[in-house]
């Protein structure tokens, strides 16, 4: 696909996710503007992602070290955040530059990311992943495991709990999503009632490519867009 058609079909996708983005925030009875669009950049070239941060793209988020590593340099200006799955022995090559990582799955992971970000003065906002279909195959807390971890993972210096995120199992429905992200919704709701030290129920990062109207309307102010974004990608790419 040329680059001309590729930034075409972004700008046309663009335009139809903001107007979906304000009709579900306006549903849910929201200020759109409080919803934060995150462009899943998974497999993007560097060009395409300029091209979108240019358009107004201001949340960009990687699911892998090694393809952030490469591409790190060459972003224009935007919030980088880190959405994928992320080993302890890779926490030293993320913690210094982004500004949230979504996919805190362990206190062992958590306890890493305090330890590198204490050694770089930093404090690193985190988001707790919660395994909301209760999914052998996915990592995340269990709901009932929840409050008691993040009990624990507060009390590291170094990171900061600014809310929890999830991957509900797939559907073939959007509307079939809508039990997942209710019950996040009440969890996240349940947890901000809490008042645990260190930790703040800020965001609730839940919803994709093809759900995340339904998310929003269920409480989600981040939604991680890739394919609907930029189209179908080749995920065998670096």
């Amino acid at each position: 696909m040329t680059e001309k058609l590729l930034t075409e079909n972004f700008d046309r996708n663009f335009a139809e996710i903001k107007e979906n983005i304000e009709k579900a925030a306006k549903k849910a009875w929201k200020n759109p503007n409080d919803i934060i669009l995150l462009a899943a950049t998974k497999t993007v070239d560097i060009e395409l992602i300029n091209y979108a941060i240019d358009s107004g793209i201001e949340y960009i988020g990687e699911n892998r070290v090694q393809e952030f590593l490469s591409k790190k340099d060459g972003y224009a200006p935007c919030h980088r955040h880190f959405i994928g799955h992320l080993q302890t022995n890779k926490v030293k090559d993320i913690v210094p530059f982004v500004e949230l990582i979504h996919s805190v799955d362990s206190v062992h992971l958590a306890k890493e990311i305090s330890k590198v970000s204490l050694k770089l003065n930093k404090v690193t906002d985190i988001l707790l992943e919660v395994n909301i279909g209760d999914e052998e195959s996915k990592s995340g807390f269990k709901t009932e495991e929840l409050e008691e971890n993040l009990r624990e993972i507060a009390k590291f210096e170094g990171i900061r709990v600014r809310g929890l995120m999830a991957i509900p199992p797939i559907c073939e429905t959007p509307q079939q999503n809508i039990k997942y992200f209710s019950k996040m919704q009440k969890l996240f709701i349940d947890i901000a009632g809490k008042k645990i030290d260190n930790s703040s129920m800020d965001f609730l990062s839940m919803g994709m490519s093809g759900d995340y109207a339904c998310a929003i309307e269920n409480g989600a102010n981040i939604v991680r867009i890739g394919t609907a974004l930029f189209g179908k990608r080749d995920y065998t790419k670096k």
